[in-house]
């Protein structure tokens, strides 16, 4: 075997191996773009069935809203038929606290009243014991 050969069997020995390396590689990168097809395939399955979902959430919050809002109109309707109720209970507490006012001051002025009603019915007695004691004096002389 020359040394021209010898050169050509090392080059087709490292071709053979290149050839070997390179199929590995491509098998490897097989895999991996399958591997990768699935997981977009599974992706894909994923966000059309997270579409549905939310585009069902999406329809149930849109009658949610619609029903939220004539809930509130409903309450506000009510509300407001009951504000002159409270208007009235208002009215009725200021009513009765000067109500309470007057009172006390009717039996403020019926104690002054009474008071004086005692004293004069004390200084009538004196004078009725006056006169008596007066006429009998008068009698007496």
């Amino acid at each position: 075997m020359s040394g021209g050969e010898i050169a050509a069997l090392i080059a087709a020995i490292a071709f053979a191996l290149l050839v070997v390396f390179l199929i590995r590689l491509l098998l490897q990168i097989s895999k991996t773009v399958t591997k990768v097809n699935q997981t977009v395939d599974e992706a894909n399955t994923t966000i059309r069935v997270v579409t549905k979902d939310v585009d069902v959430l999406s329809s149930e919050v849109e009658g949610l809203l619609v029903k939220t809002n004539t809930l509130l109109n409903d309450v506000n309707g009510k509300v407001a038929t009951i504000d002159p109720l409270f208007t009235a209970v208002a009215d009725l507490s200021e009513s009765v606290s000067d109500l309470n006012h007057s009172g006390k001051q009717a039996i403020s002025k019926l104690s002054a009243v009474t008071k004086t009603t005692a004293q004069a019915t004390v200084a009538g007695k004196v004078g009725q014991t006056a006169l008596k004691f007066f006429k009998q004096r008068n009698d007496n002389q």
